[in-house]
């Protein structure tokens, strides 16, 4: 089974691997109650999905009937009190929830940070959210090369409760990258703040037509799939979000149910080394 972990200040002790709901887009009835059912018999406890994911919401809002073993996040892409709060609504409807576990800041960037955490921005529906006790916890997510900074950027204006980034050995190879995302790590120990992390099987952007459902080009090889994912759950304090591709699923759960915490990083990289992954620096 795969190895549960605190979730930062929430205390939730959730799958150390996150079922990524990005992976039912486009999936059927079937095809989802199959993934959902894989990830909960490796002992996932802790699904994250989002309106921008297609149909996943309404899919694991299906899957979740009559369950109450679930942590559930979801995301918004508003940006505005009104988009942000008509998004929780319909969240809640799809996933048949009077609330969710944690509700986050879906790919906040530099441009659209001003109106997000300004006067009538989403974050008064955040506070809102929380205090009518529509969301238990509250959390922020962002992609590319400046996710760092613009997570620290959000933790100082606001005691968040989780964020998301980026984060892989190729990643940390970016110029810049490593220091930023550690001062991240580091600052987010201190708060007790939870980390999820994303595109940790990445092998770089496609080099010709996507054969997958990620955007990127992911790694196939199970054991080069190990090695990328046990250099993530290498660090005890971080939450590695699965795949977006239920083919690939099998393959992550299984080296998360492989993975230590006695894991020789430096072996891992030298292993990671010898494939050429390109970091993802944008999205």
């Amino acid at each position: 089974m795969i190895a549960r972990r605190r979730f930062g200040r929430t205390g939730h002790a959730s799958s150390c691997v996150l079922f990524g709901g990005e992976a039912l887009r486009g999936a059927t009835p079937e095809r989802a109650a199959h993934a959902l059912d894989l990830a909960a018999a490796h002992g996932v406890n802790h699904v994250d999905t989002a309106p921008l994911y297609g149909e996943s919401e309404a899919l694991i809002g299906d899957w979740l009937a009559g369950r109450r073993d679930v942590f559930v996040a979801t995301k918004t892409l508003g940006r505005t009190y009104l988009e942000a709060r008509l998004d929780l609504e319909r969240s809640l409807e799809r996933l048949r929830l009077d609330a969710v576990d944690l509700w986050q800041m879906h790919k906040l960037d530099e441009d659209e940070w001003e109106v997000a955490m300004g006067p009538e921005g989403a974050i008064e529906a955040f506070v809102e959210a929380r205090d009518q006790g529509l969301a238990r916890f509250l959390g922020v997510t962002a992609h590319g090369a400046a996710a760092p900074r613009v997570l620290r950027r959000s933790l100082e204006a606001f005691d968040f409760d989780a964020v998301l980034v980026p984060y892989s050995f190729p990643m940390t190879r970016a110029p810049g990258y490593a220091a930023e995302v550690g001062a991240l790590l580091d600052e987010c120990a201190r708060r007790d703040v939870a980390v999820q992390t994303i595109k940790a099987i990445a092998r770089g952007p496609w080099r010709g037509p996507p054969t997958r459902n990620p955007w990127y080009e992911p790694l196939e090889d199970q054991a080069d799939i190990d090695d990328a994912v046990h250099w993530v759950l290498a660090r005890p304090e971080v939450f590695l979000n699965a795949v977006g591709d239920v083919d690939l699923l099998p393959r992550v759960l299984d080296a998360a149910e492989r993975a230590g915490l006695a894991a020789d990083r430096a072996l891992l990289e030298a292993r990671l080394g010898r494939l050429a992954l390109e970091p993802l620096v944008a999205r």
